[in-house]
């Protein structure tokens, strides 16, 4: 028998434009995302400031550079579909002074990104 490894919903990484276009639906702006460690525990944040603000301090391009680089990050540890729920969900909006917080799991790879 041979095992099946088309992409299931699970599998299926999250992208620069899918994550602008959730952002852009529920908050009418591309906020910045980051992930943050602490106590051998991360973190995606959703934050207050976003590329449409005039004292953002990323143009487009690097907006979407880093996206990118937290997104590989939270596919690789197979976070993709948790992260896309709560992102589409989440009752929450960032407000000035206070991200939005979400705990990765990452499926025992969590380790490999933690210093």
């Amino acid at each position: 028998m041979v095992a099946d490894h088309s992409p299931s919903k699970e599998a299926r990484p999250l992208c620069v434009d899918e994550v602008i276009d959730v952002l852009r639906s529920r908050w009418q702006a591309s906020y910045d995302l980051q992930l943050v460690t602490r106590r051998r525990r991360m973190y995606l944040q959703v934050m207050w400031a976003y590329l449409e603000q005039q004292s953002f301090p990323l143009d487009e391009p690097e907006y979407r550079s880093h996206l990118a680089e937290v997104l590989e990050i939270v596919n690789r540890i197979g976070e993709a579909e948790t992260v896309r729920d709560w992102l589409l969900t989440t009752r929450d909006k960032p407000r000035l002074g206070k991200a939005l917080s979400l705990q990765l799991q990452g499926e025992g790879r969590l380790e490999e990104f933690l210093i």
